[in-house]
């Protein structure tokens, strides 16, 4: 009898152990640390020609136009901690192309909650008149309940975040426009010729 109470309280001690287990696994799941874009592995960008890079600073509708374009862009908006704008942007692009209303209800429901409520892990910055204007759409959602703030979102990315894009070391790395390595490779062949002594084939 002693040893059938033992071997049970020595099962409900696992029991326990493996529900605090689980308990703390999944809180770290739902946590907005590990949805973080500093977890993301950095993407592979080898494949993107130079060619193909530059012609993403035509405009910012061809950036957007190529997937890699806003993979990169993407990579760029991490860096200044705004990346919830292209993907608000991404949203509700896809948002749009929802063909079922009961989808459409359950789509609005999960953009309103990671991009637009107050407690949102990835609120964008909109004002409060759109915010209202979304909350009272998204009660009978359409296609174009979010068409105002992503069409603000969108200018912004336009008009404050490409430019600064162009710049970056991470656009200038992929249309290999990074002067500086190749000039002082220059230099140093320039100095080595012009400190050769005249007449001699080679150093002693």
């Amino acid at each position: 009898m002693t040893d059938r109470l033992i071997d049970f309280a020595f099962f409900l001690c696992r029991s326990k152990d493996k529900k605090g287990r689980l308990s703390l696994l999944l809180a770290k799941s739902g946590s907005h640390e590990n949805v973080s874009s500093q977890k993301k592995p950095p993407a592979k960008t080898n494949h993107i020609t130079p060619d193909v890079a530059l012609r993403w600073g035509d405009s910012f509708e061809e950036l957007l136009s190529h997937s890699d374009g806003v993979e990169v862009f993407t990579r760029f908006l991490r860096t200044e901690f705004s990346e919830e704008n292209i993907e608000f942007w991404l949203a509700c692009e896809d948002f749009k192309t929802t063909g079922s209303a009961t989808k459409l209800q359950s789509k609005a429901k999960q953009i309103h909650a990671i991009f637009i409520d107050k407690e949102a892990p990835k609120e964008i910055n909109i004002d409060h008149s759109t915010k209202a204007t979304i909350e009272k759409n998204i009660l009978k959602p359409t296609r174009s309940c979010f068409d105002v703030a992503q069409n603000k979102i969108y200018s912004l990315m336009k008009k404050d975040c490409y430019p600064r894009f162009l710049t970056s070391d991470i656009y200038l790395t992929l249309t290999k426009r990074a002067g500086p390595p190749t000039m002082t490779r220059r230099r140093s062949r320039s100095f080595v010729f012009n400190e050769r002594p005249e007449g001699t084939g080679s150093w002693l």
